[in-house]
């Protein structure tokens, strides 16, 4: 028992310290990843974690395979309401418990839409051939043949290799679509598929052009915008359905601030060729990828909703300002910034450098960390291999939820550069000037949530003597924080 005891207090020990060194002392600017809030973190601990709530349409009516699921019913029921507002769109599936399984969904259920016309007999087939972005373009992997779209593409018999055709970047902007050579290649092959969206991610994708060349054509292809990366700033940055795109996947915890969840949203009409196309979704997300879709963060991601609704503007605004801001200093402070210096460097939460010149980005970023600066090292579009980085890749999305502003980037990007350039040792002042961004915003403030988050942990609690102490020492920081 001591044995067992002290295992478990052993690794209590090593969460608690990882918990203070990510939220307390780090600056953490990897550009896919957020800090959920108290009370979103508290939902996904909840009764529904663990729960199941297995559900389908059957003959026109919605069918629960497990009892005790009413709550989590209207858990679903309102997180595709508050989503639908969000998006503007018609439906939403929320069962995928990733973004990579929100699209090898939409890829399935896509397979499966294109052959409902096949004649009795004939095989079935795959997908003939897609148009996504270059991997190493800074394309998404869970787009590409060997990610969610692996054995869902038909092959080319002379070369072995899958019908997939890349969007054609500009000569002088890799960053940038050839918009000229992409009409030519659309005309060319037909794709039955576009995916946008990218991993690399600093400007619009044409979702408007292509819409706009496509959809006249009798069979156009499905648009569908990957916004894994971008899902939080639906918007200000880029609003998909506007353009003409059928389909939005993507991940609910980068720059959306949820839990770790998937998510398809489509925008179909009552006469669009493509409505059935949702009905071979919504089978493929269940029974066809999950049974068990994770109710505790399905729980937080309603909550998670709701605090986006109800700030979305505030806060994509302030995080596309101190995007611009980051990489205008770090280009003041000597670093190379990838994109076009009139446009800002950077339409999203992105910032890309380039740092060949002091080191491999792999190293660079190393070094980075052991000085409490969190960062992604990146190929950049001109590199071999990922093995061999040119680039570090940092997002603004976690930091500004911590209250950064734009000004508070200058101090950030100098620290930055004496790692990078002068490899100096600021792990300490980077500690220091952490302490005064604290407090997450975007939120309840902080006494509400306290509040509610005792009350929530109260009800977890089976011991009535753990729940008085839990009571106890949570009413008194509340009385702290008024005092």
């Amino acid at each position: 028992m001591i044995e067992f005891a002290d295992k478990i207090s052993a690794w209590c020990d090593r969460i608690e310290q990882n918990n203070i060194w990510r939220q307390k002392k780090c600056f953490n600017l990897i550009p896919s990843e957020n800090t959920p809030s108290l009370l979103v973190k508290l939902a996904e601990i909840a009764d529904p974690s663990g729960r199941y709530a297995e559900h389908r349409t059957m003959k026109g009516q919605e069918v629960y395979f497990y009892q005790g699921t009413d709550f989590i019913r209207d858990v679903e029921l309102e997180a595709r309401k508050e989503l639908g507002r969000y998006f503007g769109c018609t439906d939403v599936e929320l069962r995928p418990v990733s973004g990579q399984m929100a699209n090898e969904v939409v890829f399935k259920g896509l397979v499966k839409f294109v052959n409902r016309k096949r004649v009795a007999g004939q095989p079935f087939r795959r997908l003939r051939l897609v148009m996504n972005n270059d991997l190493n373009k800074g394309g998404h992997l869970s787009s590409q043949p060997m990610g969610a779209l692996f054995n869902l593409v038909e092959e080319d018999p002379a070369s072995g290799k899958e019908n997939v055709v890349n969007i054609p970047v500009r000569q002088d902007n890799p960053y940038r679509a050839d918009l000229d050579r992409l009409a030519e290649l659309l005309k060319k092959h037909r794709p039955e598929l576009v995916v946008f969206g990218k991993s690399m991610f600093i400007y619009r994708e044409p979702v408007s052009f292509v819409h706009d060349l496509v959809k006249d054509w009798p069979d156009r292809p499905v648009l569908m915008y990957d916004m894994a990366h971008v899902l939080g700033l639906y918007g200000a940055f880029q609003a998909p359905f506007a353009e003409g795109a059928d389909l939005v996947t993507g991940s609910t915890h980068k720059t959306f601030f949820g839990t770790q969840r998937g998510l398809v949203a489509g925008n179909f009409s009552a006469d669009s060729p493509f409505k059935q196309l949702w009905t071979d979704i919504q089978g493929r997300a269940f029974p066809g990828s999950t049974s068990n879709h994770h109710l505790g963060t399905l729980l937080g991601l309603l909550l998670s909703a709701i605090e986006m609704n109800e700030f979305k503007e505030e806060y994509q605004s302030q995080v596309c300002r101190n995007a611009r801001a980051f990489a205008r200093y770090l280009k003041e402070a000597g670093i190379p910034v990838e994109g076009e210096e009139a446009d800002g460097f950077t339409e999203t939460h992105q910032v890309l450098i380039r740092v060949k010149q002091f080191g491999n980005g792999q190293e660079i970023a190393r070094r980075l960390e052991d000085n409490n600066l969190l960062t992604n090292y990146q190929a950049l579009p001109d590199d071999a291999t990922f093995l061999d980085s040119s680039g570090i890749r940092m997002g603004v999305q976690e930091m500004t939820r911590f209250g950064m502003k734009e000004k508070d980037f200058e101090v950030l990007a100098g620290l930055i550069a004496e790692v990078i350039i002068r490899n100096k040792k600021v792990g300490e002042e980077v500690s220091r000037y952490r302490r005064n961004f604290l407090e997450m915003c975007y939120c309840l403030p902080e006494k509400q949530a306290l509040e509610l988050a005792g009350r929530l942990l109260l009800s977890l609690l089976p011991s009535p003597a753990l729940a008085a102490g839990l009571a106890e020492n949570m009413a008194r920081r509340a009385r702290e924080l008024s005092a």
